[in-house]
């Protein structure tokens, strides 16, 4: 969340939150992936607040850059790989579990190449115009590339599962994109991150409404069948 230190920090108590009654409805091992956003979507938030408090600060330089790098490995490097996971994990179609395959290990290259540029270059944060711009995450040539690749890890899982309600999750995410871009082209990865925790909410009713179906349905066992 670009907007101010108080709203990432706000946005962690209650991604927190959040995070922790999703994974409390787990009731299958397949979906900690994708109940597990929210809290990882929290860190992110922790993160970045992390940065407003110790940007333009030289005294506070190493914790600038452990919290920048913090936030840009979850956003450039967990997620392509943990959106096609999550999707894969809860798939049973045997095409559609192929399909997904594929786009994981786009998310797994994807997220190697970002990291490979953490590594290789400096890294530091700005505010411009009361956001915050992560200077390597500019627009140019390799990096409109990058993001091509990125859209189609963390987007395209959504769309092609055919988990109940999942392609929600891809519509909130496509149309965060869009927003992001129009408005906030040189904070997108910040600002894209801000409205795509908005996923967590939805992450919590589907996996909810998962919990419900499964206790509706299940049989007690004082009324199963016995075998003689």
């Amino acid at each position: 969340m670009c907007f101010s230190a108080g709203a990432s920090f706000t946005a962690g108590v209650l991604l927190t939150f959040v995070g922790t009654e999703t994974l409390r409805k787990v009731h299958k091992p397949s979906q900690i992936a994708l109940a597990s956003f929210p809290v990882f979507f929290a860190v992110q938030q922790f993160a970045e607040g992390g940065v407003w408090l110790t940007i333009n600060q030289p005294s506070h330089a190493g914790l600038q850059t452990l919290f920048t790098h913090l936030f840009l490995v979850m956003a450039q490097m967990v997620w392509p790989v943990l959106v096609p996971l999550s999707v894969l994990w809860l798939e049973r179609n045997k095409t559609r579990r192929t399909i997904i395959s594929g786009l994981l290990m786009v998310g797994v290259a994807i997220a190697l190449y970002y990291g490979y540029r953490m590594i290789a270059h400096s890294i530091h944060a700005e505010i411009m115009g009361k956001h915050v711009v992560y200077q390597d995450t500019s627009m140019d040539s390799s990096g409109l590339v990058a993001i091509v690749f990125y859209l189609l890890a963390t987007i395209a899982p959504l769309f092609v599962s055919s988990t109940k309600r999942v392609y929600i999750l891809g519509i909130i995410m496509s149309l965060s994109f869009i927003v992001s871009a129009l408005f906030y082209i040189r904070c997108l990865m910040s600002v894209w991150c801000f409205f795509a925790a908005v996923i967590s909410f939805v992450v919590f009713y589907l996996v909810r409404d998962a919990h419900k179906k499964f206790h509706l349905t299940a049989v007690p066992l004082s009324q199963a069948p016995v075998s003689h």
